[in-house]
């Protein structure tokens, strides 16, 4: 295990004690959030990213031992095991390499070069590779014809002969080695269309002929190509030109020119392309994926991060509209908790009088419930219903926001909102969601399966595991950095909270409800299942505001509370004045409190801390509204310029919506009037931009938009 503190020290550019330390922290059960703000002397102030890194990396090389162990298991069990062969094994440093070493010795299916040597052809194939000038392959093979054995002739001898040599070439670690730098540094990725397809497959016709180098290819089309193989659409090959390939196992296994030569040179070629090609184009496929997979990931959890820590309106009384044509829009009034008080079902259009009859309940409702905001869904109607509020004269006191319905109807079918709402249809759940959302982003969003949201890019094709893996840990890291309100958080918001997970984020649930709010952090620890553990990981986290103790509103951790007693106590002031004062505060000398456990850093975080406790790291609300009359792709014409919203961010741009029904697309070329690298440098989801109109498809539904000075520049 120390060579792996070493290896990933010097793959991360950390010290060997700092992975040791995290390792040690994360193998007792501590969580990356924990870690990161509450042990920063062990682990030398390492933050999320870094531990996350060095979690996953240790994962890796422990799955890299284990099969390591298992090779070794089935040499030694099969007396194949050499002390060479075992050096290799030993030394191998990664998956490819270890499962080249033992590819000659897997178990495997009846090859042809297994049949060969069952029909005695092994000498013949030996005394082929010696490739001696004066050795006639021929003459040599006629002492293997034997039809009992299934050799036939001369060519049947040398046949199977050439079969034997070509497994060997193809399992030769060093010959695959070389040939996959080829594939990878020279590799192309050829598509042509499947004919036949050409209507049916459509929307793929951009890869109907298209080539490109492996090592330049961008993960949104190696997943578009792949799926589009995958539906029958195209015929994708993934390989280097053929004869570059060959010429290298020439060069290593053919010498000079003799008959014996010409037959190794046949047996080489074959290898290549009926074994080592197809082999080693799998690998690459597999490898591509891999890469395009983490780059998909790492996308969608950087948006759903945005969209996660997106500003919250606050504990406002909210009127939610989840609008919709043939049913009517569904209308819910929430109290400053989000509480449902009433609902209704309005028709925004139709008649006059109907649309009229809608406007009125709409403001009876927020008068009776003094509404201070109206949430809007952005599906079908949304901005129809939108018009309608904002004509009412109840807007000119009471703020209207659109708000993205994404995974709304997944919520409102859900067994969450079965228990929060077991009352009420989806219909009203799903206008409950959408006012929630407003009110608190991160709190609602936090019961849905983050894959539903919207925000991600070839989501279901990529590895599930390392999805699932990823935006857990975005969630858990958003929810721990904002903090959470013990006493009114749902349980899967404290399911999220560092150490807790369901189970015991319902026991907290069901001892609240039935003991009532709690007053200080430590009756956690009365709540059954939560033990020493669990109280120490989730503590930090779970905030109590108007409680018995003002450091449980903050981020402070408990075990730290007798250092600001202490604090208190040597300024002849109480916890509160230190908490208030800033002048209290900057007569401390933090050097005065540090112990063999708690240093400079964690000292600079509690003072941070007494300084704003509980301070949400979100940045502040601010409205937004799309422009009026502008409700359909019909409305759109080059030259708008509009407000937006970032909905999506991919490899390739920015989706943003403008309020028309349909996402329309800033390319990366027209994000701004420089070179961009990548489209998250630029943007971010939920950010609110100007964007203008370039060209508007009707007919296929598709908007494109720029947010450059001058629209249609290339940038230099």
């Amino acid at each position: 295990m120390n060579e792996h503190f070493e290896q990933i020290a010097g793959e991360f550019g950390c010290l060997p004690r700092q992975v040791r330390a995290t390792v040690d922290l994360l193998d007792a059960g501590a969580t990356v959030p924990f870690i990161a703000r509450y042990r920063k002397e062990r682990t030398g102030s390492l933050d999320e990213v870094a531990i996350t890194s060095i979690r996953d990396r240790l994962r890796q090389l422990r799955q890299l031992n284990e099969r390591r162990e298992t090779i070794l298991a089935s040499l030694a069990e099969r007396e194949l095991m050499t002390s060479e062969l075992q050096d290799f094994i030993d030394k191998a440093q990664s998956m490819t390499e270890l499962e080249d070493l033992y590819r000659p010795y897997r178990p495997k299916r009846r090859t042809r070069a297994m049949i060969a040597r069952e029909r005695g052809l092994g000498p013949l194939a030996d005394q082929l590779f010696k490739q001696n000038t004066t050795f006639d392959p021929s003459v040599a093979a006629a002492a293997f014809v034997d039809s009992a054995k299934g050799v036939a002739d001369t060519d049947a001898a040398l046949a199977g002969a050439r079969d034997i040599l070509a497994e060997a070439v193809n399992e030769s670690p060093e010959a695959r080695a070389n040939v996959r730098k080829l594939f990878e540094k020279h590799g192309m990725l050829r598509a042509s269309v499947i004919k036949g397809q050409e209507v049916e497959g459509a929307a793929y016709r951009d890869y109907f002929d298209w080539q490109e180098p492996i090592s330049k290819v961008p993960a949104h089309r190696i997943h578009a190509m792949f799926r589009a193989e995958r539906e029958g659409v195209i015929r994708l090959v993934v390989r280097p030109e053929e004869e570059p390939a060959i010429e290298r196992l020439s060069r290593r296994f053919v010498r000079g020119r003799s008959r014996a030569a010409d037959q190794v040179a046949q047996a080489v070629e074959d290898s290549y392309k009926r074994l080592m090609a197809p082999s080693i184009e799998n690998e690459i496929r597999a490898k591509l994926t891999e890469t395009a997979d983490r780059e998909a990931v790492r996308i969608f959890a950087d948006n759903l991060q945005h969209l996660l820590l997106a500003p919250p309106l606050g504990q406002k009384r909210v009127l939610a509209i989840d609008p919709g044509y043939r049913t009517g829009c569904k209308v819910v009034c929430l109290d400053a908790q989000g509480r449902l008080l009433d609902h209704t079902v309005v028709h925004v259009v139709g008649s006059e009088r109907e649309i009229a009859r809608a406007g009125q309940a709409i403001a009876d409702l927020a008068q009776t419930y003094e509404i201070e905001a109206i949430a809007i869904g952005n599906g079908t109607a949304g901005r129809e219903t939108e018009a309608l509020v904002r004509s009412l004269d109840i807007t000119k006191e009471i703020s209207v926001m659109v708000v993205s319905e994404s995974g709304a109807s997944v919520y409102s079918a859900s067994g969450i909102a079965r228990q929060e709402l077991p009352d009420y249809d989806i219909t009203v759940r799903g206008a409950v969601s959408i006012g929630r959302r407003l009110m608190d982003p991160l709190a609602e969003l936090v019961k849905i399966d983050p894959k539903s949201i919207g925000v991600g890019q070839y989501q279901h094709d990529v590895d599930q595991g390392l999805l699932k893996q990823s935006l857990d840990d975005v969630v858990e890291h958003c929810v721990n950095v904002v903090g959470v309100e013990v006493n009114t958080a749902s349980v899967p918001l404290l399911s999220y909270v560092s150490g807790l997970g369901p189970k015991l984020a319902a026991n907290i649930v069901a001892h609240r409800d039935e003991n009532g709010p709690f007053r200080k952090r430590s009756q956690l620890k009365k709540v059954p299942r939560v033990g020493p553990k669990a109280y120490e990981q989730a503590a930090g986290f779970l905030r109590i505001h108007d409680g018995d103790d003002p450091l449980d509103a903050g981020a402070v951790h408990p075990e730290s509370y007798g250092i600001v007693r202490q604090m208190a106590i040597d300024l002849d002031c109480t916890v509160e004045e230190l908490m208030k004062q800033p002048d209290h505060r900057e007569g401390i000398d933090l050097e005065r409190y540090v112990t063999d456990t708690v240093g400079l850093p964690t000292l600079a975080d509690i003072l941070e801390e007494l300084a704003k406790p509980g301070r949400d790291p979100r940045e502040s609300f601010d409205a937004f509204a799309f422009a009026d009359g502008v409700t359909k792709i019909t409305d759109l014409s080059p030259g708008m310029k509009l407000p937006g919203i970032v909905t999506n961010v991919v490899n390739f741009g920015a989706f943003v919506d403008i309020g028309v029904h349909q996402d329309g697309l800033v390319h990366i070329s027209q994000l701004a009037d420089r070179f961009v690298e990548h489209p998250s440098a630029v943007v971010k989801v939920g950010q609110h931009v100007t964007v203008t109109v370039l060209e508007v498809d009707v007919d296929r539904c598709r908007v494109s938009l720029s947010m450059k000075k001058q629209p249609g520049c290339q940038p230099r």
